[in-house]
């Protein structure tokens, strides 16, 4: 991913919070020269200095196939994005887009059984522990479980490189960055008004330093 210096982000800890929060990734690998993509929710296991992000597909779903072959896979996860018009500025410009984006490249394989519902149970719970009437995995009936488990195949990514960019319009003087802020807080569908929190963080962070 190409990454002006302005955009990159190098902490971590950010990052991983960024891929919790957004964990909705984008799965790339090639098969027989050709990208192929899937998109799933993914999880986040470390295991010493390691992470490792973990998700299953459809047994029917060719890709999990492409795995052995491949040196590495690429994961993408996004966060909110925005039209940013060149009219917000006070000087002439283009326009531009503002977002936030991270890609991660590992090694991905296949795992057992015991990982895999490992891996599945974590996620129930995730996303259901909070929510009335929990549907958590030991709440499920075994023989929906193992019919279930059939069809599916369970996998983690042992992450290598990562490259993060958070586009939020950094290049910008503060009294342009406030009226972008403002505009998108105006303009009123919900990806411009979480670029504007997401941007107002990074204002915070520059006046504290």
């Amino acid at each position: 991913m190409y990454i002006p210096k302005y955009y990159k982000v190098t902490n971590d800890e950010e990052v991983w919070d960024f891929v919790q929060k957004n964990s909705f990734g984008t799965i790339v690998t090639v098969k027989q020269g050709k990208p192929i993509a899937t998109h799933l929710p993914l999880g986040i296991k470390k295991h010493g200095e390691e992470y490792y992000l973990t998700g299953h597909m459809a047994y029917g779903n060719p890709q999990w196939k492409t795995f052995e072959n491949s040196d590495d896979v690429l994961v993408m996860f996004q966060g909110p994005n925005a039209y940013i018009s060149s009219s917000w500025y006070s000087h002439e410009n283009v326009p531009t887009w503002n977002y936030q984006a991270v890609h991660m490249y590992g090694k991905a394989s296949i795992v057992e059984k015991n990982e895999l519902i490992d891996e599945l149970t974590g996620m129930l719970e995730k996303y259901e522990l909070y929510r009335e009437n929990a549907v958590l995995w030991d709440k499920l009936s075994p023989e929906l479980l193992e019919n279930e488990l059939k069809g599916i195949v369970g996998f983690k990514i042992k992450v290598g490189e990562i490259q993060a960019a958070y586009k939020l319009s950094q290049n910008r003087n503060e009294k342009d960055y406030m009226n972008i802020i403002d505009k998108l807080k105006y303009e009123g569908n919900p990806n411009s008004i979480q670029v504007a929190k997401q941007m107002e963080k990074i204002l915070k962070k520059r006046r504290d330093n």
